[in-house]
């Protein structure tokens, strides 16, 4: 289950890669604007501003993200789905996916029939993080090996699925028949440490840790877990003048279908 107070807990630093990859979408007069793995809808808000004449889609899987995105009062249609029986319909000029498809089991083969559905000149814009070989995710893989944990988690703490780089998804999209632009980029989060949990913990708690504590259903092994992994994320990511220094690799791709823009 999603928790949207949770994973809103760092929200600045999860809307910058939203906004960049925004920025290179360049659709004038969009019919319909869809939002792959929404969440809480606070960013989905924003592409009804941007094109306020759009249709404005946004889907999740998630109940609890969705009764969140429809409590904002945005000009947006709001809906729970599964992403892998989502299909575009012929006015969809705009998809849009911000850290959602490496949730999505086989989106890499999703791609190539959400681009043959769009009309001439839609676009495709997504990011996915491409941290799953982090010190962060290597840590919570090292405590979920430990014989007290390997056979509750049974796999809750593999995280994310690994991602192609943005050379395998222009090779991808553009066999395709797509124009792409494709790029990485490291962010460097500075994340204040207050003295309460270690704060790349209570960011992996918005997402990578869900299934984790979805597992873990006693209370005291949830502790348990999160005590063993705070110690191996004090030294992977020390305190430094009252700052942990947080890096995170994102692929962005964004691809056009032949034909005229919208």
């Amino acid at each position: 289950m999603w928790d949207p107070a949770t994973y809103l807990r760092f929200d600045d630093e999860r809307s910058r890669p939203f906004a960049d990859l925004l920025a290179r979408v360049g659709a004038r007069r969009p019919r319909a604007v869809v939002d792959l793995g929404c969440g809480p809808g606070t960013l989905t808000a924003t592409l009804a501003d941007r094109w306020p004449r759009a249709s404005v889609r946004g889907i999740d899987s998630s109940p609890e993200m969705i009764a969140r995105a429809a409590a904002l009062g945005a000009p947006v249609e709001f809906a729970v789905a599964d992403l892998r029986d989502w299909r575009p319909g012929p006015d969809v000029d705009v998809v849009v996916s911000n850290a959602a498809l490496q949730w999505v089991p086989g989106h890499v083969d999703l791609l190539p029939g959400w681009v043959a559905a769009l009309p001439p000149g839609a676009w495709l814009a997504f990011q996915v993080p491409g941290n799953a070989d982090a010190p962060s995710h290597r840590a919570m893989r090292a405590v979920a090996a430990g014989p007290a944990w390997r056979g509750l988690l049974d796999g809750a703490a593999a995280g994310p699925r690994e991602v192609p780089d943005a050379a395998g998804y222009a090779r991808l999209l553009a066999a395709a028949g797509c124009a792409v632009d494709a790029w990485e980029t490291t962010y460097l989060h500075l994340l204040r440490a207050d003295g309460g949990d270690h704060p790349v913990l209570r960011w992996m708690e918005g997402t990578a840790l869900r299934p984790v504590r979805a597992a873990l259903a006693d209370d005291g092994d949830w502790a348990a877990f999160r005590a063993a992994l705070a110690e191996r994320l004090a030294a992977a990511y020390p305190v430094v003048g009252g700052l942990v220094y947080f890096p995170f690799r994102r692929v962005f791709v964004v691809a056009t279908t032949q034909g005229g823009h919208q």
